[in-house]
């Protein structure tokens, strides 16, 4: 809004009460942008939001499926060809990654074991990268947003100012009724820039917990799995050595 029609309008009879939406439509154009961006951002970050809530709870929800069937005492071949031709995430993908590297390495070095444990904690490592590559997706977004989101606000805000005071030079007058609207709309955007902000920040802060807690328990897999198949390469170690001395 041009600052002489603030003053015009605010000379020229009462003051009414002013709605959220009649503020954005008086606000100057280059706040309007700044309102509009934030406002997006916004819906942006609740869409990641709520993603990622569904995402994590899937996660949780499949690790804890897998590994009641991995600790269950069943064959891990048999575990592992009803997960091999499926998608799977968590734990599952470690546990598919790594037997396929096992299987690989014995159907192609001829029952060689030198440095496939080694192999295997690489595939391991890995995997556990990828995961956490997966749920850590599109969380940058939430920390731009809280961080930025304030700082676009305040730009809104000193637009606005700025506005209110090209208004008082215009009309002459010091009055509120002259500098009120602009400062509401500045305001407005501030509002908006932290209305924007603080669930990003908060969410980020819990997302990022969560993807910390899901790491060290893959991790934590990473490790037993990996001792399991320590010992049956040891086991075949002897075996193959005593068919040999034999």
């Amino acid at each position: 809004m041009n600052p002489a029609e603030i003053a015009s309008g605010a000379l020229s009879g009462p003051a009414a009460e002013v709605s959220l939406w009649a503020m954005f439509w008086g606000a100057h154009f280059v706040v309007k942008l700044v309102m509009v961006g934030l406002l997006l951002a916004s819906v942006w970050s609740w869409a990641i939001i709520f993603n990622k809530t569904v995402l994590f709870a899937q996660t949780r929800k499949a690790m804890d499926r897998f590994e009641e069937s991995f600790w269950s005492g069943n064959s891990l071949e048999e575990l592992y060809k009803s997960l091999v031709d499926k998608p799977t995430t968590g734990a599952a993908s470690l546990f598919v990654a790594a037997m396929r590297e096992w299987k690989r390495s014995f159907e192609t070095a001829r029952g060689a074991f030198m440095g496939l444990h080694a192999r295997i904690e690489k595939v391991l490592d890995v995997s556990i990268a990828r995961e956490v590559e997966r749920l850590e997706s599109q969380l940058l977004v939430l920390a731009t947003v809280a961080s930025a989101g304030p700082f676009i606000g305040l730009f809104g805000t000193v637009w606005g100012i700025m506005t209110s005071f090209r208004s008082i030079a215009a009309s002459k007058n010091t009055s509120l009724a002259v500098v009120a609207p602009g400062i509401a709309e500045a305001l407005f955007a501030t509002a908006i820039g932290l209305f924007a902000a603080i669930p990003a920040l908060i969410a980020y802060n819990r997302f990022q917990g969560e993807v910390a807690k899901l790491q060290a328990r893959l991790e934590t897999f990473a490790d037993e799995f990996s001792s399991i198949l320590s010992r049956q390469i040891d086991s075949h170690v002897a075996d193959r050595d005593r068919n040999r001395a034999a």
